[in-house]
């Protein structure tokens, strides 16, 4: 797991670029994981000093002294510490929201971005586009469920190995719709990281439509099924006219 390195003491703090200075006072440092630098001081949220994600970060470190190089660019910021220096490093992770705990571990579990993550051993749940974490727990695991939109409103763990979503969606929409340019079953694939409606005589006919994040209310026009999704009604066909 990553690591947040915190500095303390008194410290000559340099930066060097758009705004050149130099500060002198006890401050705390904060050199986060992806090099970013916060140099703290008794006054306020903001920064007396900073770095974001530098190009190169170098940390050289005695009993009680430190001294701290990053630069981005042309812009430099050092930091030499004087005298009662400390320093402590702290595992990290993303903050999330919470989501329950690891039935094997116990560890909370988070989620933040796209996915579902332990906060003690960085285990990882990649969720689908659109996907909503639900209070109930998987039966079969112990890991929490979630609620996904694919046609429609289906109801799996977080854990793809565990409850596939792609079985479910197969079981209730494969072979559902016919293909619009040859009147081939659309089968229900997963290609390329997408999953598909797909012509079922591929190669000889290459039509796949990518379903999208929402749920089958109708039937377009053109003879495939249209999709209630967070941004309004649309067609299995994103190209097509339908209004």
């Amino acid at each position: 797991m990553e690591s947040i390195r915190v500095f303390a003491g008194d410290c000559t703090v340099r930066f060097e670029g758009s705004r050149d200075r130099v500060q002198r006072g006890r401050v705390v440092v904060v050199a986060k994981p992806d090099r970013t630098v916060l140099v703290h001081d008794i006054s306020g949220y903001q920064p007396v000093a900073w770095l974001t994600r530098a190009d190169s970060l170098t940390v050289e470190s005695g009993p009680n002294s430190f001294g701290l190089v990053a630069r981005a660019g042309d812009q430099l910021l050092t930091v030499e510490s004087h005298d009662s220096a400390r320093r402590s490093e702290y595992p990290a992770s993303e903050a999330g929201v919470p989501v329950g705990s690891h039935p094997d571990t116990g560890e909370p579990l988070v989620r933040t971005g796209g996915s579902v993550v332990g906060l003690d051993s960085g285990v990882e749940f990649s969720l689908p586009t659109g996907a909503t974490v639900l209070d109930s727990t998987c039966a079969d695991c112990g890991l929490p469920t979630m609620r996904v939109e694919r046609g429609a409103a289906f109801e799996v763990c977080v854990d793809w190995k565990c409850d596939p979503l792609d079985d479910h969606v197969k079981d209730r929409f494969d072979g559902e719709w016919d293909c619009p340019d040859c009147g081939s079953p659309l089968r229900i694939i997963r290609r390329g990281g997408r999953l598909l409606a797909g012509c079922d005589s591929y190669p000889a006919c290459e039509t796949a439509f990518s379903l999208p994040a929402g749920v089958v209310v109708d039937d377009c026009d053109c003879g495939l099924p249209i999709f209630e999704t967070g941004r309004g009604q649309r067609c299995l066909d994103s190209t097509c006219e339908f209004a």
